[in-house]
C-alpha cells in the first residue's frame, strides 16, 4: 500500500532487527499513521521528486521495543512517525538540496550513507542541521 507516488508502508514498518527479534513493528496509532503522512508529503516526496532518483528508507516508524532493541534514545521521533532516515548516494547532497527547498524539517542529520529527517506537523520544527559524531564530509555551507 502507498503513501505516496514514491514511498510505501512497509518500508517505514520493516527492520530487519524487528524480523530476527520477532518484533511486531506495525503502526498502531492514527497519530502516528498521520505523523508519517505528514513527513512523506510535506518533506520526503517533495525532496523525492526533486532528487529525481532513488530514495530509500533506512529506519521509519520504530514502536518502543524495536526502538530499545537498535540502541535509539527513549525521546527519538522515530517512535512517533516524526522521522526517516533516508539512504541515498550522497547524503550531504540531499541536505544542500532539502536546505535549498527550503522544506520545514525539524532536523537534518546528516551521516555518512543516510540522511535523518524528522518532521512534526504541529508546526513546531526548528530547521536544525546536525552531523553524527561518526560523519566525517563535507559540512553544509
Amino acid at each position: 500500500m502507498n503513501i505516496s507516488k514514491n514511498f510505501k508502508w512497509s518500508e517505514f514498518t520493516h527492520s530487519d532487527t524487528a524480523e530476527r527479534l520477532h518484533i511486531n513493528n506495525e503502526v498502531t496509532t492514527w497519530e502516528v499513521r498521520d505523523n508519517i503522512i505528514a513527513l512523506v508529503d510535506d518533506i520526503l516526496q517533495p525532496l523525492r521528486d526533486a532528487w529525481g532518483g532513488p530514495l530509500f528508507i533506512n529506519s521509519g516508524y520504530r514502536c518502543l521495543e524495536l526502538n530499545k532493541a537498535v540502541g535509539g534514545v527513549p525521546t527519538s521521533q522515530h517512535v512517533l512517525g516524526q522521522a526517516a532516515d533516508v539512504g541515498c548516494s550522497d547524503p550531504i547532497a540531499l541536505a544542500r538540496l532539502a536546505k535549498r527547498m527550503n522544506l520545514d524539517y525539524d532536523q537534518c542529520i546528516i551521516y555518512d550513507s543516510f540522511v535523518h529527517f524528522s518532521y512534526r506537523r504541529d508546526g513546531g520544527n526548528r530547521n536544525q542541521i546536525l552531523y553524527s559524531p561518526k560523519y566525517r564530509g563535507p559540512k553544509m555551507v
